[in-house]
């Protein structure tokens, strides 16, 4: 049984920071285990300009611990307004890709595409340009049933929007679902998936054992035991299609505890270690770097990081709680036993 791992320092290709005082805990969480990280904009109000994504970066950068090397990859919140010209002035600040989120479908998304057809303009400009189109990829139909969001989104957007822009790179982000996994599995080399730790370790069921849990609470959210079996599949099968995202969300534990609690998990204090429980429970340890330090960056035209990370298996407890601003802050896992370590 493998004691220790050692992995080419891996990225977080999908990753929620949010802003002020509550960067000093979320920056210093990833940066403790991730060379880069894409940046998700959908802040309030949501980032949709190149001054201020780069404001945005400045602000993170402000907040890495000192001895940490942490790169922020900026993206800008693709709304139905977006002016085309504002994909060149990206592109030129170095600006990596721009996220759709579908109106309604999750956290802060309110000002989201309310109709492909709308931001057709920008999206031939970002495919000109080399930008990435990252999609939460879940329909907002209300007739829907949310576990079949996703299922639906890939027949009545995603293959359609393949068709129209088939040289624009697409990244499915946060897939969860059986179909997402074998849509991406069976496309060209334009599509991709990131996957959540969370995604891969738990089922539905989670939600529910010993009462109603919150803190296991996102969107999309968790599915059946044969869709999180697929996403296992997906990950450590060694294909360069599917890379790590962990779609850590923070948020206040009182809003997340609430009547009606918002959606997202918080995993950045031990991202990279949940990952490695469960590609060590696949048997798939070998496969990790890949899906960790090497898939993301081909799919961006980057660079692997330099230098390396590595994992012991030694069991430690997760911290109950930490501090987010003004406010606390519970991770999933609070005060449970982790069997992988990231070593100091």
């Amino acid at each position: 049984m493998t004691g220790a791992l050692t992995i080419r320092r891996p990225d977080d290709w999908h990753l929620h920071l949010r802003d002020g005082a509550a960067l000093a805990t979320t920056v210093a969480h990833s940066a403790a285990r991730f060379g880069r990280a894409i940046v998700m904009p959908n802040l309030r109000p949501p980032v949709t300009t190149t001054a201020q994504a780069l404001d945005y970066k400045a602000r993170i950068l402000a907040a890495v611990p000192p001895g940490l090397a942490f790169e922020p990859l900026m993206t800008l919140y693709l709304t139905d307004n977006l002016p085309v010209a504002e994909i060149a002035r990206a592109k030129a600040a170095g600006i990596v890709a721009c996220k759709l989120y579908p109106a309604g479908a999750t956290t802060n998304s309110d000002a989201g595409v309310t109709d492909l057809r709308k931001v057709e303009p920008v999206l031939e400009a970002m495919q000109r340009a080399g930008l990435r189109l990252l999609v939460h990829g879940e329909v907002t139909d209300p007739a829907v049933d949310i576990f079949d969001r996703e299922a639906v989104f890939i027949e009545r957007q995603m293959i359609p929007l393949r068709q129209r822009f088939p040289e624009l790179k697409i990244v499915f982000e946060h897939i969860t679902t059986r179909e997402a996994a074998q849509y991406v599995a069976g496309s060209d080399a334009h599509t991709a998936a990131t996957i959540t730790a969370h995604h891969l370790l738990y089922n539905r069921n989670a939600l529910f054992t010993g009462g109603l849990r919150p803190h296991y609470y996102c969107l999309p959210v968790l599915k059946r035991e044969a869709h999180r079996q697929a996403l296992v599949h997906a990950a450590t099968g060694g294909s360069p299609k599917f890379f790590l995202g962990t779609d850590s969300a923070p948020h206040p534990a009182q809003l997340k505890e609430h009547a009606s609690g918002c959606a997202g998990c918080y995993t950045a204090h031990a991202a990279i270690e949940m990952y490695a429980e469960a590609f060590d429970a696949a048997g798939a340890l070998d496969k990790l770097e890949g899906f960790a330090s090497l898939h993301g960056p081909a799919f961006y035209g980057l660079a692997p990081n330099a230098g390396s990370i590595t994992l012991r298996r030694e069991p430690w407890t997760a911290p109950g709680h930490f501090a987010f601003g003004d406010a606390e802050l519970k991770p999933l896992r609070a005060g449970e036993t982790l069997p992988w370590r990231i070593a100091e």
